[in-house]
C-alpha cells in the first residue's frame, strides 16, 4: 500500500530542488532522511520534512511495517514564477524571477 505527500508552491528553484531529490530517490526512508539531514542545500530541509509527512501519512493509513518503507517516487515540477522588479541606475528596472516548485513524494513497502 502506498502513502504520499505533496508540497505545492514551495519558494525553491525546481532545478536546485531536483539535485537534492535525485539523491534520495529509491532509498529507504531512514537512509533518505540521513542523507537529507547532512546535505547543506536549502531544499534538503524542506524535502526531509515532506518525507517525514509521508511517513506520518503511511502510519495513519495503517501501512504494514514502517521500517520497510522506501521512496518509490519523488518528483519536482515547476510552479508559477513570481515576477518582481528592482530599481537600477538611470531610472531603469531589472526583472527578478522568484521560482516556485511543486514536490510530490510516494512511499511504498519493499
Amino acid at each position: 500500500m502506498e502513502a504520499s505527500a505533496k508540497l505545492k508552491y514551495a519558494r525553491l528553484s525546481p532545478q536546485k530542488t531536483r539535485l537534492v531529490v535525485d539523491m534520495v530517490r529509491g532509498k529507504g526512508v531512514q537512509e533518505a532522511l540521513n542523507i537529507l539531514k547532512f546535505s547543506p542545500q536549502k531544499p534538503a530541509d524542506i524535502v526531509a520534512k515532506l518525507v517525514r509527512s509521508a511517513v506520518a501519512n503511511a502510519e495513519q493509513k495503517g501501512v504494514g511495517d514502517l521500517d520497510r518503507l522506501y521512496v518509490k517516487s519523488i518528483t519536482v515540477d515547476q510552479g508559477p514564477v513570481l515576477k518582481r522588479f528592482m530599481p537600477r541606475a538611470q531610472g531603469r528596472a531589472t526583472r527578478i524571477r522568484k521560482p516556485t516548485s511543486h514536490i510530490f513524494v510516494i512511499l511504498d513497502e519493499k
